[in-house]
């Protein structure tokens, strides 16, 4: 049986994560790949409804166990209508976050740790991770151009917390692909768009 690969673009906000997922979606559908590009929070009609929530939530927001709790569950719903069906298929899955986003926004930034996380992970979605993670970096201040451009001074509720916040989630991601060099790989987000899909390109050849 012929089994998909299954791809995690990650990063902080502004670091060009979807351009890239976009870009890799291309290049592999031109190698004949049957792909599917999706995100997170989101990729079905119920990971949907929850991303609106996270992003645009209701009164005073999320407490971060809450956020957290709703995190995993458009997750599972993610995993099991539509990732692992597609790598059942033999296709290729390519999505803009995965796990490792909850793990550096609430389990490093909100301090709910990461054994927290991983345990709703393991519930929630049996624990699956990519074949790949590319974590993709920028300086702040190139992040802030492009968010000016992207969102226009309109941030959702988790884009629009403070510099420190941000800060704690880019350093976590460092961290987790420090200790696990083996499913990560980190690349420069701030070179040329073209620049950064042939490094990504260049990563993903291991799985071809």
């Amino acid at each position: 049986m012929v089994t998909g690969r299954f791809i995690a673009f990650e990063g902080g906000e502004g670091a060009g994560k979807s351009t890239q997922a976009q870009l890799l979606v291309a290049a592999l559908e031109a190698r004949g790949k049957v792909c599917v590009l999706t995100r997170e929070p989101g990729g079905t009609p119920g990971a949907e409804a929850i991303r609106e929530l996270l992003l645009h939530p209701p009164g005073e927001g999320w407490l971060p166990q809450t956020e957290a709790l709703l995190f995993a569950a458009a997750r599972a719903d993610h995993v099991g209508r539509l990732v692992r069906p597609s790598l059942a298929k033999g296709h290729w899955v390519v999505s803009d976050r995965y796990l490792d986003s909850s793990r550096a926004y609430q389990g490093a930034a909100l301090e709910l740790g990461d054994r927290a996380i991983r345990d709703l992970h393991s519930f929630g979605s049996t624990g699956m991770l990519p074949d790949l993670t590319v974590v993709l970096t920028a300086e702040p201040a190139r992040v802030a151009e492009r968010l000016a451009r992207r969102d226009g001074g309109a941030a959702d509720a988790i884009g629009g917390r403070d510099a420190a916040y941000h800060a704690r989630v880019a350093a976590a991601f460092t961290r987790f692909a420090a200790a696990e060099p083996d499913r990560f790989v980190v690349i420069d987000g701030e070179s040329d768009v073209d620049a950064v899909h042939q490094r990504v390109m260049q990563a993903v050849e291991q799985l071809c």
